[in-house]
C-alpha cells in the first residue's frame, strides 16, 4: 500500500509518501512540503498548492491519500487556510480516482505513539523509529504528513473490516418484502378473477308428483 499523507496548509502544506502494510517494516518514499508566499492572493496561492500536490500525484503514484481532518480553533483565520488546503488536496485525489480518507490529529497520535494526547516532539520521535530515519523531516509539516500516512496505513484494514462486518449486519438486518406473487406473476399483469362455478341442480325425484 503506498499512501500520500497530506498536512494541510496555505503557506506550508506538508507531504509525506510511505509504503507497506500493516504490521510490516514501512518505507519513506519522498518527504517535503508544498510553500505558498504568504503576500500573494488566496487564488494564486490555492493554484500553487494543487500545483505543488498534482506533481506530488505525479511522481509518486499513491493508491491512497491521507488528509489531515480539520478541526475547530480558536484562530479563525488560520482554520479557514487549513480547511481551504484541505479541499485542495481533496480535489486533486478525487480527480484522478485516488481514494481519500481523513484522520483527525488525535486518530494520528495514537496511532503513531499510543496516546492521543502526544506532543510533536513524541510524533517525530516515533515518525523516526517506524520509518528508520536518521533525523526528524524538517519541518514539523513533513514529519506530520508522514505520521498521516503511517496512520492509514495501520488503520485501513481495521477500517475495511468494520465496514465489512456493517454492510453485512445490515445486509442481514434489512427488512423483507414479500407479496406472495412470483416475479413472473408480477410479469403477466393484474390476475382477472374467476367465477365462481354454480351448484348443480339437482334432478327431480320422479316418485314425486305421481298419484296412487
Amino acid at each position: 500500500m503506498r499512501v500520500l499523507g497530506v498536512d494541510p496548509g496555505l503557506t506550508r502544506c506538508g507531504v509525506g509518501v510511505v509504503e507497506g502494510v500493516a504490521g510490516r517494516p514501512l518505507t519513506m518514499l519522498g518527504v517535503g512540503v508544498v510553500r505558498t508566499p504568504t503576500d500573494a492572493d488566496l487564488g494564486h496561492r490555492l493554484v500553487a498548492v494543487e500545483q505543488g500536490l498534482e506533481q506530488w500525484l505525479d511522481e509518486y503514484r499513491p493508491e491512497f491519500v491521507a488528509v489531515e481532518r480539520v478541526f475547530s480553533q480558536h484562530n479563525v483565520r488560520t482554520v479557514m487556510g487549513t480547511a481551504q488546503a484541505s479541499a485542495v488536496a481533496l480535489l486533486c485525489a478525487s480527480r484522478r480516482g485516488i481514494p481519500v480518507a481523513l484522520h483527525t490529529p488525535s486518530e494520528v497520535k495514537a496511532a503513531v505513539t499510543g496516546s492521543g494526547r502526544a506532543d510533536k516532539a513524541q510524533v517525530g520521535a516515533m515518525v523516526i523509529r517506524l520509518l528508520r530515519l536518521d533525523a526528524p523531516p524538517k519541518p514539523a509539516d513533513a514529519a506530520d504528513a508522514l505520521a498521516l500516512a503511517i496512520c492509514h496505513i495501520w488503520r485501513a484494514p481495521a477500517q475495511n473490516r468494520l465496514q465489512q462486518a456493517a454492510a453485512l449486519h445490515a445486509s442481514r438486518t434489512a427488512p423483507r418484502t414479500t407479496t406472495g406473487r412470483t416475479a413472473a406473476s408480477k410479469a403477466s399483469g393484474p390476475r382477472t378473477p374467476t367465477a365462481p362455478i354454480p351448484s348443480p341442480i339437482p334432478s327431480p325425484d320422479p316418485s314425486k308428483g305421481r298419484t296412487a
